[in-house]
Parts: structure tokens; sequence; C-alpha cells
């Protein structure tokens, strides 16, 4: 028998971040219907959820509309490193757009709150140093990245434009740089590259001089500010930054990684992909005093944790 009376609606329940996500509601006592089209996300990573009496998955593509009865919304559905959303750029796009019209009609349906894990992709290459929500960001609307970063910002207007035309219950987030087990090893993400070829013996490579930065939050603690977000009061909206504050080189990272691995690997700079960001590093002044949060988790604790878990991968 199922106790538990709240139920949780989180698309992309099978990434990285939604699987850290459906574990955490699990463990409070919400019921969870785990929605997934597996374009980036595994069935491995919720295989410990798989027979929970309040666990359910679904497989589905959010681009299409869905019919569910649920208390809340996570819409996390979106491929998040360059190299599986530039794979297929414009369902990228459909991806955060028509999904975000598609979970925006079931909030409004059901007249439940619903959170969007936005992006700081939505700042571009940032002018402003730290970021600051209030910030409208410097992006390249025509370039390799825009189809995340523009259908981000897209998906953004249509959260509030919900809020204001129709009084929905919206909790935006913008998510910067955040690693941890279950990362995909294939992702292209800077942490995830440096372990897995740290781990094979493997150059690790540097994209431009490695003096680009870049700020890395561990998953414990973005769900922590998550689950903080959706439980505020219903007239808080964000967008609120969720990201760790340490400021990182390229270098730093590497160098980090050689030394929680003991590899042997030597660093092999190449030419900076376009559009990459010079610097990343959140404002998170609001989400202290909004949400009451600041990440717990140091960047070489929860790097020691990230390797355990690829070595058991490599």
């Amino acid at each position: 028998m199922n106790p538990y009376t709240q139920t949780a609606l989180v698309t992309g329940g099978a990434g990285f971040i939604g699987s850290h996500l459906c574990e955490r509601l699990i463990g409070r006592g919400t019921n969870v219907v785990c929605v997934d089209n597996y374009y980036t996300g595994t069935r491995a990573n919720i295989a410990g959820l798989i027979g929970h009496p309040g666990f359910e998955v679904l497989r589905h593509d959010v681009t299409f509309p869905l019919y569910v009865q649920v208390s809340q919304v996570f819409n996390l559905a979106c491929p998040a490193s360059p190299i599986h959303y530039q794979r297929d750029p414009v369902q990228t796009t459909k991806v955060s757009v028509h999904g975000a019209i598609n979970m925006l009609g079931l909030a409004k349906r059901l007249n439940v709150p619903i959170l969007q894990a936005s992006t700081s992709e939505v700042y571009g290459d940032p002018l402003v140093h730290p970021q600051v929500e209030d910030y409208w960001g410097h992006v390249n609307p025509i370039g390799m990245r825009s189809c995340y970063d523009e259908g981000k910002r897209c998906a953004e207007t249509l959260f509030f434009d919900y809020w204001r035309q129709h009084a929905l219950r919206i909790k935006v987030v913008r998510i910067f740089n955040t690693y941890g087990p279950r990362m995909h090893p294939n992702d292209g993400r800077v942490v995830s590259n440096f372990i897995v070829q740290a781990l094979k013996g493997e150059p690790i490579t540097i994209y431009g001089t490695g003096e680009q930065t870049r700020s890395f939050c561990y998953v414990d603690d973005l769900v922590d500010a998550m689950l903080a977000a959706m439980d505020t009061p219903d007239g808080f909206t964000g967008p609120v930054n969720i990201g760790n504050p340490g400021e990182f080189s390229m270098l730093e990272l590497a160098e980090l990684v050689l030394k929680v691995t003991g590899s042997s690997s030597r660093i092999e700079f190449r030419s900076l992909p376009s559009d990459d960001p010079r610097q990343r590093r959140p404002d998170i002044s609001r989400a202290k005093a909004d949400l009451g949060w600041e990440p717990k988790v140091a960047l070489a604790d929860g790097i020691e944790r990230t390797v355990h878990y690829f070595r058991s991968l490599v």
C-alpha cells in the first residue's frame, strides 16, 4: 500500500539531475511520475527506484501533450550538454519551447505549481560578473549554442507570461554548472571529460588557454535548492541563480582531477569552440535570502565522489 498523498511529475526524470531529484522526492514521502524519452537519460539512473510503490515511469516526449494527475511539476526535460543538444538543434529548441508550453498547459489545467529548470546559459558570454538575476545577458541568437540558450530564454518568457496572464504558480531556477554521480560519461562536459580522460590515461583536453572560468555545484546541493524553490510561498517566482560561487579555471580543475585520480595524463590544449563563455559565476544573494540556501559540498570533496562513480564505469 502506498501512503503518499503528494505526487510530483519530473520531466527528464531519468537524466543526471532528474534521477537525483526523483530519489530525493521519494525519500521525503512524495509520489513521483518520472517522464523521459531516454534521449540522454538512462534507465540505469533510476534502477534503484523501479518497483518502489511511489514511483512510476512513463516513456514520453514532452514535445507532445501529457495528461496525468499530479500536484506539482518539475520541468527538467532537455539535453544540457553541447555535444547532445547540438546533435539535433531543432529538436533541442522544440523540447525547450514546446515542452514548456505542454507542461505549463498541464499545470494550468491542474492548478498546480510548476518549476522550470532554466540555465546560466541565458546569460550567454556575460559582460557582467558575477551574474545577477537582473542581468539580461549577452547571447548570440544564431550561433551553434543558440538552440539551447535561446530555447531556455524563450521557456522563461513563456513561464512568466503564464504567471502574468493566468496567475500560474511558477518557480524558475537558473542552474549553473552541476556535476556528480550519473553524469553521462560522453556528454562532453568538462568535469566528466577530465575524469574519464584521466582514468583512461588519455590526454586531458583543455579548450583555449585554460584560463576561462566556471563554477561547479555538486548535484546534492542543487537538488536541495530545487526543492527549496518549490517549497516557497506562491508569490515567489524567481528567477533565482542556483550554483556554487566558487570560481575555478579549467587549468585548476584539470590539476584537481589529476590529483584525485592519481593519473599521469598530460594536458593538451585545443582551439576554443565558438560562443564558449569566458567566465561564469553566479551571484547567489537571492538564493540565500529567499530560499535560505547555499552550497555545502566543496569542489575537492565533490570531485572525489564523482571520480568514485566513474571508476565503476571506466
